[in-house]
């Protein structure tokens, strides 16, 4: 869920009343009382307990002073006695939020008035996130390195889902209007810099900075000139807030894009790791397998299977021989004098030669690229008898693939997307996939398995096989996804039951009366397209 606009007065959530025998109430007296310094006002009241937050790490209502913080951003309430100075370096995140909404407790006194187009009023919200930040650190200079730990919690990639006019004016102001309140630097907006202004172009980032610069000036209670700044906003990102009064809403038939990966950049950038350690953090908390699905040894059969596809992609990367030059360390060959002279030196001086100093003719297999294969399985209720031969290939097919340069990666929808079998891990169990559900979560996991083995990228081999009847309660965002990824160079093959669903375009489509057959059906396009690549 994006952070913005849902932890502000969150529409919908009843205020959470302290229990008696929580264990999270020393830390909720103990922020209360330092809230109060933060804010600079009495009847401040801070609750912390899981689930608090409205659906957001923190929200705050500063009507009433009260403020919410989840406690899954502490982890345990022992984990540091919160009455203590210091406690705030063990848990910087939380407490940055904490600082966070007390900058909205003492300085968004405002409200848009009714009959505002929303639209408008979720522009002016933009802008008044880094307008009572900048406001806060003007009054304590100090808490700006808690704000800064806060980001990492009120920017998320779902902010900027895809890359059009609207989302890039929610990067902007989430990220490049924080720089300019000195809340983050402008080093570390350098990546969303250049992903915006390759969106709407530099001339329209420079009339938005224009706007969030001035939305800083704005008093606390000056609702009339934020509302026009909101106005002012949508129009320069092209928004007529009278014909289009709605928030835009993401296309779910494309792909994230600049937007999202310059977010990824920046939070990776903060919690001091790579983008892609990033991303497989996140999609390990957000779609692992459920507690419920059961696992077992896999059989004699299963390991069979594996060796036998395992030499079937073998030898169709050496299906083809062509001359080719190899090095060696001793003759027959044609030297080449400046390895020879390198080893000489390297005799001189007491150590073993590490070149090969002599190049021979031989025929080998040419160069095979990478070869990167995504697996989505329909685990609704129609599908149920092909989730165990399913079940079971994915484990042969992830090792099948481990030696022969093949990434392999299983995703199941129904409701939701779980990921199955994630890239680069060869588990020692089978996986059971259960049945339940519809179809809804198809456009989301094909963004998964793209996430996970890049398959709209081009310096690999790629393949996406679907298992699925196609019965899908919205084909259009689908087939426009399978179009980008057919048109990016990425073959769909389409497995369904006899009988059953919508034949989409731009896929290989193949009727499977047997379901154990399916595995055959893969493994064959994936010999195939090494063999041709």
């Amino acid at each position: 869920m994006p952070y913005t606009g849902s932890h502000l007065r969150p529409a919908g959530h009843k205020a959470r009343q302290p229990q008696a025998d929580d264990p999270w109430q020393a830390w909720s007296l103990a922020w209360t009382r330092q809230a109060t310094i933060l804010t600079g006002r009495a009847g401040v009241h801070v609750v912390v307990a899981p689930g608090a937050g409205g659906g957001a790490p923190a929200c705050s209502w500063p009507e009433t002073g009260r403020i919410e913080v989840n406690a899954t951003l502490i982890g345990a309430p022992d984990v540091v006695d919160p009455n203590r100075a210091s406690h705030k370096k063990v848990v910087p995140v939380a407490y940055g939020a904490l600082v966070h909404e007390a900058a909205h407790t003492t300085h968004s006194r405002w409200q848009p008035p009714p009959g505002t187009p929303p639209v408008v009023a979720a522009a002016a919200e933009l802008l008044e996130e880094s307008r009572a930040e900048n406001r806060h650190r003007q009054r304590r200079r100090a808490d700006r390195r808690w704000l800064r730990h806060a980001v990492t919690n009120l920017v998320a990639p779902g902010d900027a889902p895809v890359d059009d006019p609207w989302h890039a004016g929610v990067v902007a102001a989430l990220l490049l209007a924080r720089a300019d309140a000195r809340t983050i630097t402008a080093r570390d907006t350098r990546g969303a810099r250049a992903a915006v202004a390759a969106v709407i172009g530099r001339d329209k980032l420079r009339q938005l900075r224009e706007v969030w610069r001035e939305a800083h000036e704005v008093d606390d209670t000056d609702a009339s000139t934020m509302i026009d700044l909101g106005r002012r906003w949508c129009q320069i990102l092209g928004i007529d807030p009278d014909q289009q009064p709605q928030v835009p809403t993401p296309d779910p038939g494309q792909f994230a894009g600049r937007l999202a990966t310059a977010i990824i950049g920046y939070l990776a950038a903060a919690a001091g790791t790579t983008p892609g350690q990033l991303i497989q953090r996140h999609i390990d908390s957000t779609h692992g397998a459920p507690a419920t699905w059961s696992r077992r040894e896999p059989t004699g059969e299963e390991h069979r299977a594996a060796r036998a596809l395992a030499a079937r992609l073998a030898a169709a990367r050496t299906h083809h021989v062509e001359p080719a030059a190899r090095p060696s360390p001793v003759p027959p060959g044609r030297l080449r004098t400046r390895a020879a002279i390198t080893a000489d030196a390297q005799r001189a001086v007491g150590v073993l030669p590490t070149v090969t100093p002599w190049q021979q003719r031989a025929t080998m297999p040419p160069p095979k690229p990478e070869m990167h294969l995504g697996i989505l399985v329909d685990t609704s209720g129609s599908m149920y008898p092909y989730l165990e031969p399913m079940s079971s290939a994915g484990w042969v097919l992830a090792h099948a693939g481990r030696r022969n340069h093949a990434t392999v990666a299983m995703v199941a929808f129904a409701e939701t997307a779980t990921v199955v079998l994630p890239p680069r891990r060869w588990p020692n169990q089978v996986l059971h996939m259960d049945s339940g559900g519809g179809t809804t979560a198809f456009c989301d996991a094909v963004k998964l398995a793209d996430a996970l083995l890049d398959l709209r990228g081009l310096r690999t081999l790629r393949l996406l096989a679907v298992v699925s009847d196609g019965d899908l309660a919205d084909p259009d965002p689908a087939q426009r996804l399978i179009t980008t990824l057919h048109r990016s160079g990425c073959p769909v093959l389409w497995l369904r039951p006899p009988g059953h669903g919508h034949t989409f375009a731009d896929t290989t489509t193949i009727t499977v009366t047997d379901p154990v057959q399916a595995i055959d059906y893969i493994a064959a396009a994936a010999v195939t397209a090494i063999q041709a690549a």
